[in-house]
């Protein structure tokens, strides 16, 4: 049965993907590189900024990772008061509802904790989600299950009792690594296909399909 869900923040609660687009190719611009085009950047969201670069740059040193990485934070900063992020669509009144229902609601994401703390705060949902695990708060990112093995092993509750909900096929697979149940959305940054690939135990196409799906 279950008594928590583990969230993923980046197109699957906040609609993020126009900012992540644009500063990953004005940092790429400012860094001297060729600037990708939007499906492909879209295909490293979910990651670590640092990996995210390695997979776009392919063989370039960890100064050069750290270097992109920090002018990436510098140029998301001002691009986010600019092109405002919003909640996808049924998001605040589900968490709400699932808040009610006595659900255990917690963020696993491949942002930083400070920049999570923010966003919800910003988006007015803060008051849903009892705990926050970012990409500083782990020694290995999705795909790896330690996101998920550390909130549940923080919370007290068993990978049996937990639901992973996310975009991407690196969700579905943290999730499905750490013996919990998933669940993918087509709304974010990835395809049905490629989520039922990643093994997803179910899919849906609306933050408010998530409510039919538990007991």
């Amino acid at each position: 049965m279950v008594r928590v869900i583990i969230l993923d923040f980046d197109g699957t609660l906040g609609d993020t993907r126009a900012n992540i687009v644009l500063t990953m190719q004005q940092t790429l611009q400012r860094r001297g590189y060729p600037v990708a085009d939007e499906e492909t950047i879209a295909s490293t969201i979910g990651l670590p900024l640092e990996e995210g670069f390695r997979l776009l740059l392919g063989g370039i040193s960890d100064t050069e990772t750290a270097a992109c990485a920090a002018t990436y934070r510098e140029v998301f900063e001002i691009n986010k008061k600019l092109l405002i992020p919003k909640l996808f669509p049924k998001v605040r009144e589900t968490l709400a509802e699932l808040n009610e229902e006595g659900y255990v609601l917690t963020i696993a994401s491949s942002r930083s904790s400070r920049s999570l703390k923010g966003f919800l705060y910003d988006m007015e949902i803060d008051g849903y989600i009892s705990y926050i695990l970012g990409a500083d708060n782990v020694s290995h990112a999705k795909p790896d299950p330690e996101p998920v093995l550390k909130t549940l092993s923080d919370l007290g509750i068993a990978a049996e009792d937990a639901l992973v909900v996310g975009d991407m096929p690196v969700d579905i697979l943290m999730g499905k690594r750490a013996g919990a149940l998933t669940c993918g959305v087509t709304y974010g940054n990835s395809s049905r296909d490629d989520l039922l690939a990643a093994g997803a135990d179910y899919v849906i196409e609306d933050f408010g399909s998530l409510l039919p799906l538990l007991p």
